[in-house]
């Protein structure tokens, strides 16, 4: 039967997926609840230092504020372009009647009908879609801090600190998300060659990306000052 071709395919890969997401999702709930311990956290959080420091000076640190969010502006667009590019590729390989659609070998773990092929092909393209998308937001909102951060501090006006603080941030999640989306697109690749290599590379981006995100600074009798560093 053809639903016996593809166990390892329906095993492996919600295996793989799922581990990324548990992952994720964990990353997140310390992000929200002990930013500190984590490398987007305090990035977060100094990102809520920086632009009033940035606005307070402005004649002094204007070139300053824009050189570094053309950086990551430039980050963004990156990765954004990326993504289209690979949405591209991959719909010419969808549309098309070539050879790469046809079954690698039969060697490979994994079903590898066209079905099969197809599903791929097309779970990647919405994947990198969706990395596409949110990176292209980021470049919206951190154009429209590139302009906010210059205007001069005034009481009377709605353009405070905090607003652009809040902008800030959620141009630099949303750059987060996308780039997460695509890093998890990644292993995904490999379920062209069979479902084994997707599920380990999942298990070893997740390793490679713990010891990334969080920090060893709230270790070592330190978590108490931590989570009062936390709730401020």
């Amino acid at each position: 039967m053809e639903w016996r071709k593809c166990y390892l395919d329906m095993a492996l890969v919600p295996s793989g997926v799922l581990i990324n997401i548990a992952y994720h999702a964990w990353l997140w709930y310390r992000v929200r609840m002990h930013p500190l311990t984590t490398l987007i956290g305090t990035y977060s959080k100094a990102q809520r230092f920086w632009v009033p420091a940035m606005m307070k000076d402005n004649d002094k640190r204007s070139i300053l504020a824009v050189q570094t969010l053309r950086n990551m502006i430039m980050g963004s667009t990156l990765m954004a372009t990326t993504s289209i590019l690979l949405c591209a590729g991959l719909a010419a390989i969808i549309s098309s009647t070539y050879s790469v659609k046809k079954p690698l070998s039969d060697t490979v773990y994994g079903a590898q009908g066209e079905f099969m092929l197809s599903l791929k092909y097309a779970t990647l393209l919405i994947i990198f879609l969706f990395s596409f998308f949110s990176l292209s937001m980021s470049i919206t909102f951190l154009n429209k801090v590139n302009i906010l951060v210059s205007i001069l501090e005034d009481p009377m006006s709605l353009t405070t600190p905090q607003y652009v603080s809040d902008v800030l941030e959620k141009g630099y999640l949303l750059s987060v998300v996308g780039n997460r989306i695509f890093y998890v697109a990644l292993p995904l690749l490999l379920w062209i060659f069979g479902p084994v290599l997707v599920f380990l590379c999942s298990v070893t981006m997740v390793a490679v990306l713990y010891n990334l995100d969080f920090l060893d600074q709230c270790g070592n009798g330190k978590v108490f000052q931590c989570r009062n560093l936390d709730s401020a």
